[in-house]
Protein backbone atom coordinates (compact mmCIF):
# COMPACT_ATOMS: atom_id res chain seq x y z
CA UNK A 1 0.00 0.00 0.00
CA UNK A 2 1.21 3.54 -0.83
CA UNK A 3 1.23 6.40 1.33
CA UNK A 4 -1.42 9.03 0.95
CA UNK A 5 -0.20 12.49 -0.13
CA UNK A 6 -2.43 15.52 1.08
CA UNK A 7 -4.15 15.03 -2.66
CA UNK A 8 -5.33 11.46 -1.90
CA UNK A 9 -6.50 12.80 1.38
CA UNK A 10 -8.13 15.54 -0.12
CA UNK A 11 -9.97 13.37 -2.07
CA UNK A 12 -10.94 11.07 0.64
CA UNK A 13 -12.55 13.70 2.65
CA UNK A 14 -14.54 15.52 -0.49
CA UNK A 15 -15.49 11.56 -1.57
CA UNK A 16 -16.62 11.45 1.98
CA UNK A 17 -18.90 14.43 2.18
CA UNK A 18 -20.35 14.13 -1.41
CA UNK A 19 -19.85 10.69 -3.36
CA UNK A 20 -21.59 12.33 -6.14
CA UNK A 21 -19.14 14.70 -7.54
CA UNK A 22 -18.40 14.71 -10.72
CA UNK A 23 -14.43 13.95 -11.44
CA UNK A 24 -13.98 17.32 -13.08
CA UNK A 25 -15.21 18.30 -9.84
CA UNK A 26 -12.61 16.49 -7.52
CA UNK A 27 -9.84 17.36 -10.27
CA UNK A 28 -10.66 21.29 -9.87
CA UNK A 29 -10.80 21.19 -6.13
CA UNK A 30 -7.34 19.37 -6.25
CA UNK A 31 -5.78 21.02 -8.94
CA UNK A 32 -5.54 18.33 -11.20
CA UNK A 33 -6.92 17.57 -14.90
CA UNK A 34 -8.90 14.41 -15.14
CA UNK A 35 -6.70 11.70 -16.07
CA UNK A 36 -4.52 12.00 -13.23
CA UNK A 37 -7.43 12.44 -10.70
CA UNK A 38 -9.03 9.51 -12.33
CA UNK A 39 -5.83 7.50 -11.78
CA UNK A 40 -5.46 8.43 -8.27
CA UNK A 41 -9.01 7.26 -7.99
CA UNK A 42 -8.08 4.11 -9.57
CA UNK A 43 -5.20 3.23 -7.18
CA UNK A 44 -7.18 4.29 -3.65
CA UNK A 45 -9.95 2.05 -5.01
CA UNK A 46 -7.13 -1.53 -5.92
CA UNK A 47 -5.65 -0.46 -2.84
CA UNK A 48 -8.96 -0.98 -1.21
CA UNK A 49 -8.59 2.14 0.71
CA UNK A 50 -11.51 3.75 -1.21
CA UNK A 51 -13.93 0.49 -0.87
CA UNK A 52 -17.11 1.87 -1.89
CA UNK A 53 -19.48 4.53 -2.72
CA UNK A 54 -22.63 4.36 -1.05
CA UNK A 55 -25.70 6.38 -0.49
CA UNK A 56 -26.95 7.10 3.53
CA UNK A 57 -30.22 7.03 4.61
CA UNK A 58 -32.53 8.78 6.68
CA UNK A 59 -33.50 5.59 9.48
CA UNK A 60 -36.29 7.63 11.10
CA UNK A 61 -37.69 8.71 7.79
CA UNK A 62 -37.99 5.59 6.78
CA UNK A 63 -39.34 4.17 10.37
CA UNK A 64 -35.99 2.80 11.38
CA UNK A 65 -35.32 4.90 14.22
CA UNK A 66 -34.91 2.70 17.25
CA UNK A 67 -31.66 1.70 17.99
CA UNK A 68 -30.34 -0.92 20.04
CA UNK A 69 -26.81 -2.24 21.21
CA UNK A 70 -26.54 -5.50 22.08
CA UNK A 71 -23.63 -7.37 23.90
CA UNK A 72 -23.11 -10.66 23.85
CA UNK A 73 -20.73 -13.42 25.93
CA UNK A 74 -20.89 -16.90 25.25
CA UNK A 75 -18.94 -19.87 26.56
CA UNK A 76 -18.01 -21.76 23.34
CA UNK A 77 -14.51 -19.93 21.43
CA UNK A 78 -14.38 -23.24 19.01
CA UNK A 79 -13.26 -21.79 15.46
CA UNK A 80 -16.80 -23.86 14.00
CA UNK A 81 -18.63 -22.14 16.50
CA UNK A 82 -17.46 -18.49 15.78
CA UNK A 83 -17.84 -19.53 11.73
CA UNK A 84 -21.81 -20.03 12.14
CA UNK A 85 -22.40 -17.00 14.92
CA UNK A 86 -20.76 -14.32 12.42
CA UNK A 87 -22.28 -15.99 9.00
CA UNK A 88 -25.30 -16.23 10.80
CA UNK A 89 -25.26 -12.97 12.79
CA UNK A 90 -24.03 -11.40 9.93
CA UNK A 91 -27.56 -12.56 7.62
CA UNK A 92 -28.81 -10.19 9.91
CA UNK A 93 -30.52 -7.37 7.40
CA UNK A 94 -31.41 -5.58 11.53
CA UNK A 95 -27.72 -5.59 12.64
CA UNK A 96 -26.10 -2.11 11.11
CA UNK A 97 -22.48 -3.21 12.70
CA UNK A 98 -21.02 -5.86 14.35
CA UNK A 99 -17.43 -6.43 16.29
CA UNK A 100 -15.62 -9.12 18.38
CA UNK A 101 -14.63 -6.95 21.70
CA UNK A 102 -12.21 -7.14 24.48
CA UNK A 103 -13.72 -6.44 27.75
CA UNK A 104 -16.61 -8.08 29.88
CA UNK A 105 -18.43 -8.79 26.89
CA UNK A 106 -17.51 -11.11 23.71
CA UNK A 107 -19.31 -9.60 21.13
CA UNK A 108 -21.10 -6.11 20.44
CA UNK A 109 -23.65 -5.24 17.70
CA UNK A 110 -25.19 -2.06 16.51
CA UNK A 111 -29.27 -2.64 16.03
CA UNK A 112 -31.63 -0.87 13.68
CA UNK A 113 -35.36 -1.66 13.91
CA UNK A 114 -38.34 0.25 13.88
CA UNK A 115 -39.51 -0.27 17.64
CA UNK A 116 -39.60 -1.89 20.76
CA UNK A 117 -41.60 -4.55 19.16
CA UNK A 118 -39.18 -5.42 15.89
CA UNK A 119 -36.61 -5.17 18.44
CA UNK A 120 -38.53 -7.62 20.19
CA UNK A 121 -38.86 -9.92 17.36
CA UNK A 122 -35.12 -9.39 16.53
CA UNK A 123 -33.97 -10.55 19.90
CA UNK A 124 -36.02 -13.42 19.30
CA UNK A 125 -34.46 -14.54 16.56
CA UNK A 126 -31.14 -13.60 17.22
CA UNK A 127 -30.95 -16.16 20.68
CA UNK A 128 -33.06 -19.32 18.79
CA UNK A 129 -30.73 -18.95 15.86
CA UNK A 130 -27.99 -19.59 18.07
CA UNK A 131 -26.77 -21.89 20.32
CA UNK A 132 -24.04 -21.45 23.47
CA UNK A 133 -25.33 -17.44 23.82
CA UNK A 134 -24.61 -17.13 28.00
CA UNK A 135 -25.23 -13.57 28.59
CA UNK A 136 -27.16 -11.34 25.88
CA UNK A 137 -27.78 -7.76 27.29
CA UNK A 138 -29.17 -5.28 25.32
CA UNK A 139 -29.35 -1.25 25.63
CA UNK A 140 -31.15 1.39 23.71
CA UNK A 141 -30.05 5.14 22.24
CA UNK A 142 -32.72 7.72 23.92
CA UNK A 143 -31.25 10.30 21.00
CA UNK A 144 -28.31 10.18 18.38
CA UNK A 145 -26.21 12.90 19.54
CA UNK A 146 -23.60 12.60 16.42
CA UNK A 147 -23.66 9.82 13.64
CA UNK A 148 -20.86 10.57 11.20
CA UNK A 149 -19.51 7.44 8.62
CA UNK A 150 -16.34 9.71 7.23
CA UNK A 151 -13.28 9.19 8.55
CA UNK A 152 -10.58 11.91 9.95
CA UNK A 153 -8.41 11.41 7.17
Amino acid sequence: MSTLDSVDRTLLRLLQKDATLALSELADAVNLTTTPCWKRLKRLEEEGILRQRVALLDAAKLGLSFTAFVQIKTSNHSKEWYNTFVNTVSDFPEVMEFYRMAGDYDYMMKVQVADMQAFDLFYKKLVNSIEGLTNVTSTFAMEPLKYTTALPV
